[in-house]
Order: structure tokens, then sequence, then C-alpha cells
């Protein structure tokens, strides 16, 4: 792990999603940029000193003289946005694969160049965009697939926090301090720590692509230099419409991200606060509540479920299915062995590409006078 010492949020959140299923073991770390601390974190993970790395250079770079059946195989970079792509790229380039948490990048431009990277090393890339990973999303996903709301008209996709309505950034808080400075954020505030989250998840639900784009952008809490709060109406490939709220300033929401797909025959609902249902509604009866661990769910459903129906598996959950399904895919490979498509179902570069080309045209829409804007790359 590169990144995720003492004091940091979603360093352990990656921990615990990893050894959920058993599937990892952490063996080393530069769990921070102070020696000291990196050591101080790697202790208290029960790392050996030696394996506790004042760098990530120092980790790279120890790590590849070992032998093979001893050095780290899979390095997840848990660090703020503008250390992520010298780690990533350094890693990829000496032979390891990576797990990486969003959004990808700094800078569009950073996450084109990594794409060319992770080409060439032939290694394997995880983007850790969390809520693709819950069986009823995924559901969601295989019914839009398989045409059961005929072709999708309409997207309603959001993602409402409170937690920055103050200029909490100014009371020394670690987590809002970064997430509100352009130069470890880049160019986005809300829009690029959660807008993302929402942006990939119409475009993963549905199987589209956005198009075009007409956004508004705000910053509320005075003081503030990043994005707090936005909107952006969305057109995809296929004619479809959209809408897209990402918001940090909504006093008293926790993380209520949701989203709605309307269809020619029906549409589907689903919400992180009730992450085992998801409501399946037709035009000529009854809507339905489709529920995680029925029997009657896909098969891509069923593989990311762990409980009988009924037992609540959440956050923790969906972001361990993205470490295990990467994890079952870096053993198929190792094996000689082809992955499933349910294995190969997590975010990887393209998603990452197309994330921090949503930050970067979501941004220049805000700051355009034209209605709408071409979604580009």
């Amino acid at each position: 792990m590169i990144g995720g010492g003492q004091g940091a949020f979603i360093g352990a959140v990656h921990r615990i999603a990893a050894r959920i299923d058993g599937e990892y073991e952490l063996v080393c770390g530069a769990f921070s940029s102070n020696a000291e601390k990196s050591q101080a974190s790697g202790l208290l993970l029960g790392l050996p000193a030696s394996r506790s790395y004042s760098s990530y250079q120092e980790l790279i770079e120890k790590e590849k003289q070992l032998p093979e059946n001893e050095r780290v195989q899979v390095i997840s970079i848990v660090t703020p946005n503008h250390v992520h792509f010298a780690p990533t790229k350094m890693a990829l380039e000496n032979g390891f694969h990576v797990v990486l948490d969003k959004p990808m990048t700094f800078s569009l431009e950073e996450a084109k160049e990594l794409e060319k990277v992770v080409k060439a090393s032939g290694k394997l890339f995880c983007l850790t965009h969390t809520y693709t990973g819950y069986p009823m999303v995924k559901e969601a996903k295989q019914l839009i697939k398989a045409g059961a709301i005929g072709a999708v008209k309409k997207v309603y996709v959001e993602y409402p926090q409170g937690w920055l309505s103050t200029f909490l950034e100014g009371e020394d808080n670690k987590q809002a301090s970064w997430r509100t400075d352009p130069g470890k954020s880049g160019i986005a505030g809300a829009m690029g720590d959660i807008g993302t989250h929402a942006f990939n998840l119409a475009e993963y639900v549905t199987g589209l692509e956005v198009t075009k784009i007409c956004a508004d952008i705000n910053i509320v809490v005075p003081g503030r230099k990043l994005d707090d709060d936005g909107a952006a109406l969305l057109k995809f490939n296929n004619g479809a419409s959209g809408v897209l709220t990402a918001t940090q300033i909504a006093a008293g929401e926790e993380n209520n991200v949701k989203i709605r797909v309307y269809g020619e025959k029906g549409g589907l609902e689903w919400h992180q606060s009730d992450a085992n249902s998801l409501t399946v509604m037709y035009t000529d009866k009854p809507a339905e509540t489709w529920r995680t661990g029925g029997g009657y769910t896909s098969s891509f459903a069923q593989h990311n479920t762990r409980t009988p129906a009924g037992h609540p598996e959440g956050y923790l959950e969906a972001f361990a299915n993205l470490y295990r399904n990467f994890a079952l895919t870096v053993k198929a490979g190792l094996e000689g062995k082809e992955a499933t498509p349910e294995e190969l179902d997590f975010p990887g570069i393209e998603e990452g590409v197309r994330g921090m080309a949503f930050i970067e045209n979501v941004i220049a829409s805000g700051k355009s006078d034209l209605k709408w804007t071409d979604f580009t790359i």
C-alpha cells in the first residue's frame, strides 16, 4: 500500500475491503511521505520495519529486487489526487498490478498518459468506483442490458453530502483540507470527489456514454477555493437525457447516492441507503422490489453476494467486491486461465479516463456561457 497511514480514512477502508475474502495479505507499504510516520504505521499494521518504506520509490525499487515468490504482486495506491499518477506509472512500469483510488489522476492529461502506460505494461489496473460493487447495482445493469425496461430514455443520478456545509478546511481538518485544495485535489472539488462517482454510476448502469453536458457549478461556502455544489444536464450516445447533481453542502445528508433510470417499458431505482433493494417499475403492472440474495437475480449479482437474503451487505462489501474480482482476475492470469465476465467486472483505465474527462468538461461547461458543450476527451 502507498498512502493510507495513521490518520487517513480511505486507506483503512481499502485494507478492510482487501481482507474480507482472504484474497490478499498486506506485505509492505509506504504509508506516508514522512519516513517516521510510515514506519509507525507499518508497525501498527504488523509489518516488519524492513518492509515499511520511507517513499513509494523505495518501495517499488526494493520490492522489485526481491525473489518473485516474496515480492509484492498488487500495489494499492490510496494517496490524495496529486500523488496518483507518478506512483501508479512507476508501479506498472516495474511489473506490478495496481489498485488505485478515484479520481484516477490530477488532470485529464495525466489520465491519457496513464492509459498508454497501462496498455504498454501488460499489467492489470483497477479503479475503486465503489458503488459499481453493489449486487443490486450490477443487477440493474444486467436488467437494462437484457432489455427489461426497453431503450433508456431518462437518467437521474445524485450524490448529496453535507459534511462540507461549513468552512471545515479552516479547522485543521485533514480530509477537508486536501479535498478543497486546488494544488492537491485538482480543478474540481465536489465534482471531482463525488461527482465522478455519480457520473461513473450513470454510465455503468446504463451502458451508455455521455456525449454532451450543460453544467451549473457553485462555490457556496465563503472562502472555499473549489466547487462544493453543482448540477449538470447530460445527453447520452443513444439520445437519452439525464440530470446529475453532486453537492457537499446539503446539511444533514450523509452519502445518499441514488440513481433512477427510465426506459420505454419501465424503470429502475436504487438508493445506497437501502442497498439490498432494487425497485423495478413497469407500465402495465405494480412495481416490484428485487432483493440481494434472491434466486431470481443474475449471475453478476449472485457472484457479488456473500450472505443469504435478508442479511444486509453494504459499503465495505461493495468495496471488497472490486478487490476480490481484481484478485480473481490476477490469479486467473497467473494460472494461464481466462477470467470470467463476472470476475472482470471492475472499473479500469477506460472508466478512469472518462472520469477525468467528466471533471474537465463539467468545470469547463460551468464556466461557459454556452448552453451545451460537447463532451470531449
